[in-house]
Parts: C-alpha cells; sequence; structure tokens
C-alpha cells in the first residue's frame, strides 16, 4: 500500500488555499484519525465517508487510516472536503490509481448512501484552484453550473462516488446513477443577462427632480438619502435605482457571484443576477453581522458584500440600529470588510452604493400639511439622531421627497423615460468620464481622491465660488467639498460637459443637501 494524494481547496473569506489531503493506511488496530485544524463539521466526515464507500461497493480496509490535511497550520470548515479524503483512502487502500488524482481537486460532500451533494462557496474554490494551476476539479453535479462560470479549468460533474471510483479505475463500484457529465447541458449564464420586466421607471409618476437626482447618483454610483412622508415613492423609486445602472463586466459579474456563492445562494438563484447590478434591502432589525457579515466558524459575507457591484437599500434607516448603521461607515470609504478572526482575517468586496430612505418624523407626517405631526420635539430630535453627522458626511446626494400633489385626470398621460433609455443615458456618461480618467486607476466619479482635484482637475476660474464660499463659513466640511466636486462630474458627464462648470458645482451643491436633512422636508 502507499500513501494517497488529492487536492481540495479551503476558504477563508473569498481567499482560497490549495490543500493537499494524504491518506495512510496501516497495519495497526482500526482506527481513522483526521488531523489538519478540522472544524466540528470537517471532523464528522470520518463516518461519512466510511458510509459512502460502504454503500458504493468500496468499504474501507479494517485497518488504521490517517488523513492529514495539509498545510496543517491553516484553518479547514465545512463538508467540502468529503470526496478528497474518500478518493485519497481508497488510492491509499489500492482500489483507486495514484497517478490519476494526485493532480485533481476534488469537492463536495457525501451523503452516505454515497451521493455527493452541493456546497457552499465552490464558485470561489474553483477559481481559487484554477489561481493555483489545477487544470481539472471535481465537483456535485448540482454545483457543475456554478463551477464552470470560472473557465479556463475542466469541471467534472459527479453524482456519486461510486461513479467517480469507476473513472480512477476501480473494480466492483457499484454506481447508482448515470454519467451525469454527459447528460447535463452546458450552460452559461453569464451570457444571458437576467431582467426585471415588472419594475421599471416608467412606474414613477412625478418626481421628476428625484428621477434626474438618481440619473446623477447612477452615473457616478453616488450614495443617496431620501427623506420624505409615506407614500411619497421612497422605496419604488430605490427599488428602480438598479434597472437604470449599466450591466456588470465579466469581472465584476464573476466577483458578485462568488460572494453570492459563499453566502449560500442555490445554482436556481445565479440565473436572478447574471450581469445586472444585484439589489439587497434588509430589514431594519437586521443584525451588524447580518449586514457587515461574520458569524461563528467560517465568516459569511453580508447584505452589503451581497450589494457588491449593486444597490444596498436601508428603508426606514433611522429604525436599524445604530452601531449597524455606524458599522457602515468604513466599507462606504474602503470598500471591502475585513473580519477579523483567530483563524485569520476574511475579506470580503462591498463596493455597494447606499441608498437610505427615511421619514422626516417618527410618525412621518412632519411635512404633511394636511396631517397633523404628533411627535414631541424629543421624540423628533431623537430620530434625526440615529442618522450620525459621520455617516451623513459620507451621503453624496440628500434628497426631500415630496408627495405627488396633482395627478387626477393626467394619470394615463405622464411621459417618464423607461429605465432602458435612462440606462442608456448613464452608459454614455459613465463612457466620458471613464475616458477623462484614462490612465488614473479610476474608473467612477465617487471613486476619486482628492489628490486628483488638488493636481489634475482644471476647472475654469470661479466655477467653486459657491463650495469656497459655503467652505469658509463651514456649513461644508472638507470630505463635503470633495464629495460636491464628484457630483460636479457627474453633472457634467450627463451633461456632455468634460470639465464641471459653475452651474454644475451649483446644482452638486444643491443635491448635496443640507446636514440636517430630516429637518429640511
Amino acid at each position: 500500500m502507499t500513501v494517497g494524494r488529492t487536492l481540495a481547496v479551503s476558504l477563508l473569506g473569498l481567499s482560497g488555499t490549495l490543500i493537499e489531503i494524504e491518506a495512510d493506511v496501516s497495519s495497526n488496530l482500526p482506527n481513522f484519525i483526521l488531523v489538519g485544524l478540522p472544524d466540528a463539521s470537517l471532523s464528522e466526515a470520518k463516518d461519512r465517508v466510511r458510509a459512502a464507500c460502504a454503500n458504493s461497493g468500496l468499504a474501507l480496509p479494517a485497518k488504521r487510516i490517517t488523513v492529514n490535511l495539509s498545510p496543517a497550520s491553516v484553518p479547514k470548515f465545512g463538508s467540502a472536503f468529503d470526496v478528497g479524503i474518500a478518493v485519497s483512502i481508497l488510492v491509499a487502500a489500492g482500489v483507486c490509481a495514484a497517478s490519476s488524482v494526485s493532480q485533481t481537486a476534488h469537492i463536495g460532500e457525501l451523503a452516505l448512501d454515497g451521493s455527493l451533494r452541493p456546497v457552499r462557496g465552490v464558485l470561489p474554490m474553483v477559481m481559487a484552484a484554477k489561481a493555483a494551476g489545477v487544470r481539472q476539479i471535481v465537483v456535485p453535479v448540482a454545483n457543475q453550473i456554478e463551477a464552470e462560470l470560472a473557465g479556463g479549468i475542466e469541471v467534472l460533474a459527479i453524482e456519486h462516488l461510486a461513479q467517480l471510483a469507476k473513472i480512477y479505475g476501480a473494480k466492483g463500484a457499484v454506481a447508482r446513477q448515470g454519467d451525469a457529465r454527459a447528460s447535463l447541458p452546458r450552460v452559461r449564464i453569464l451570457e444571458k443577462p437576467a431582467t426585471r420586466a415588472h419594475v421599471d421607471m416608467a412606474d414613477v409618476i412625478g418626481q421628476p427632480e428625484i428621477i434626474d437626482a438618481l440619473l446623477v447618483a447612477a452615473t457616478g454610483a453616488h450614495h443617496i438619502l431620501m427623506v420624505g412622508p409615506p407614500g411619497a415613492g421612497k422605496t419604488m423609486l430605490a427599488e428602480r435605482l438598479p434597472t437604470i445602472l449599466p450591466d456588470l463586466s465579466l469581472p465584476e459579474a464573476l466577483e458578485v457571484s462568488a460572494v453570492r456563492s459563499l453566502a449560500g445562494f442555490g445554482v436556481a438563484n445565479f440565473g436572478d443576477f447574471g450581469v445586472r447590478p444585484p439589489f439587497e434591502s434588509p430589514h431594519h432589525s437586521a443584525s451588524s453581522t447580518a449586514i457587515v457579515g461574520g458569524g461563528t466558524g467560517l465568516p459569511r459575507p453580508g447584505a452589503i458584500s451581497l450589494a457588491h457591484q449593486g444597490v444596498l437599500f436601508l428603508d426606514e434607516a433611522p429604525e436599524f440600529a445604530t452601531p449597524v448603521l455606524e458599522a457602515m461607515r468604513q466599507p462606504i470609504e474602503s470598500g471591502s470588510v475585513q473580519i477579523h478572526r483567530s483563524a485569520g482575517v476574511a475579506r470580503f468586496p462591498a463596493k455597494f452604493q447606499l441608498v437610505l430612505a427615511a421619514n422626516p418624523c417618527p410618525c412621518g407626517m412632519l411635512s404633511v400639511k394636511s396631517n397633523r405631526c404628533v411627535c414631541s420635539a424629543q421624540a423628533r430630535n431623537r430620530y434625526a439622531a440615529k442618522l450620525s453627522g459621520p455617516l451623513l458626511d459620507r451621503i453624496d446626494l440628500r434628497l426631500a421627497v415630496r408627495p405627488v400633489s396633482k395627478v387626477g385626470s393626467r394619470l394615463h398621460e405622464v411621459s417618464v423615460q423607461t429605465s432602458a433609455q435612462l440606462r442608456e443615458r448613464v452608459v454614455e456618461a459613465r463612457s466620458r468620464s471613464a475616458q477623462r480618467f484614462m490612465g488614473s486607476g479610476y474608473i467612477l466619479n465617487s471613486q476619486v481622491g482628492s489628490s486628483y482635484f488638488r493636481r489634475d482637475l482644471k476647472l475654469v476660474d470661479g466655477a467653486t465660488r459657491d463650495i469656497d464660499e459655503a467652505l469658509r463659513k463651514r456649513t461644508l466640511s472638507m470630505r463635503g467639498y470633495d464629495r460636491c466636486l464628484r457630483l460636479a462630474l457627474s453633472c457634467a458627464d450627463l451633461a456632455g460637459r468634460d470639465l464641471p462648470n459653475r452651474e454644475d458645482v451649483m446644482k452638486a451643491l444643491y443635491l448635496r443637501g443640507s446636514d440636517n436633512p430630516l429637518s429640511e422636508v
């Protein structure tokens, strides 16, 4: 007998480490030992592997079996190592050929009958294996479509352990299913953009100023706060913001899909996203872990990472717990989140466009003339204080959304551009900004650093007169000053200008709004 070796992948965040699985079968008292920092679910693989092999006609020898997961210093989580452990033992026992498995990575959980069950995070695992030089990877049939999104690596989709053992030269294996690799179609979901035909900006009646502001926000990926009474259309507008955003590029779509895979979204759900930006709208009772990410054991991505390259909408924002809102301040600036654990640091991307919606007061009737607000001054102040100054300072657009006052017989005559038409304008504006930033390392206006404004942006004299005055009067912070310039760039891109003029800067200052937006509606 020899030492059986094969490969698997361990994930921490979206970073994968190639793991070598070694198995040794020795003539000592029967035992099954698994070493190499396995967690509880991985330690239970001993019983799953033994039962799966027995029910596949590949009973393990009644000897001492030692399995090592190397490097031993890297923590391993989950049941995705089951198939690799089983294959390495079968090689060590002389059932399978060693040469056929040593350079192949294996991913999948084993059921007691030997069938392969899907696992989370297959796409980032396959991408990590591909980056490490692995040319072939084995995955469960249910994970095949997801695995093939990575491209550039041969994916072998397997239904049953006996089927895989036969491929590796085992005799006497009892396959329960046919050749899944031949029967399943090769689907490329990313080639077909997903659409949400029931959601369109043309559904919005009135609010032309807000729609224009959303165009500016979509052009530069700026963060938004909308304040208005119930029924003014805040949620409706926020839900339609993703429909005017451009399609994701292939690398962006893969990164978004990898995050969703790690979060446990099934393959069927991948078609709901495709190359369209994601949209996340968590309930205001969500915890910091649900929003930012984390959890016990293997850290999971939160809503801010699930909204990567898309929109994160927090309806009734002041109702969220203060720690939840404050925890988003750092990811808003950096575009990523780091979750520190004793095992290491899990990093998740979090380049999202934040949309906050709030009422002007707890009862929502402060700005409605026909209704009387029943909130005390103390209650209103406490409600407004939930959105802290440092958080509001990171919000580029602060919009007062007022109810549509009169529609009447013109209800069916109101003409609004469709999301597709507005998206064309955004794509054209973004191409203009990409041309401006060529060679600078920036892509979107919201990403521009302060140094760009000081060294590279040459505006005409007097263009910044209004924000210079606001800065002098201390009604605008330096961060707010730069954010106004970023907004002005987006306004200029939409208007077809290469550089902002004073009109664009004034519009940006108007869209920036007050430092106390809940009291200005």
